[in-house]
């Protein structure tokens, strides 16, 4: 005798697995959840840091080219500091602060009034950008507060 063909051989076996496999990989989920949740608030708040603390040295580099421009540039820091500032605007509260320095070419530094002995005295200007990184949650721990500091320099031409 043979058995027919469209009647199962195990009716009934291994239904309740299934339902026991469903409920671990809730379970699995439900633990390791918040693991990635918090891995990932890493990631962002890393991110952020990293794009704030990139704006800020792009924005005293775009300075300090406004400002090495020309002799007379040098003398203008509102000039670089409104270069600085408007070379990121999605950054709110950024501060930038701009001087000039004089230097003899054998590195010496002198009064930009002056004169150097051995020779071609170099100007340079120098802008200095500051903002905070706003981040999702506070890391009291690292003692970090969010504020980024960027220095550019450049010698005018």
């Amino acid at each position: 005798m043979s058995t027919p063909r469209n009647v199962p051989l195990r009716t009934g076996i291994g239904r309740g697995h299934r339902g026991r496999r469903r409920a671990i990989a809730t379970l699995e989920f439900a633990l390791v959840a918040p693991l990635l949740m918090l891995l990932l608030a890493g990631v962002l708040d890393f991110a952020m840091l990293l794009r704030t603390a990139t704006c800020a040295a792009d924005a005293a580099r775009a300075g300090t080219e406004y400002g090495s421009r020309s002799a007379s540039a040098t003398l203008d820091y509102a000039g670089m500091q409104a270069a600085a500032l408007n070379s990121a605007p999605g950054v709110t509260g950024m501060t930038a602060s701009a001087t000039r320095s004089c230097k003899c070419v054998d590195g010496t530094s002198v009064s930009c009034g002056g004169s150097c002995t051995g020779g071609k005295m170099l100007v340079y200007v120098q802008v200095t950008t500051q903002a905070t990184a706003h981040t999702l949650f506070e890391y009291a721990a690292l003692h970090f507060s969010g504020a980024v500091t960027s220095k550019a320099s450049m010698r005018a031409q």
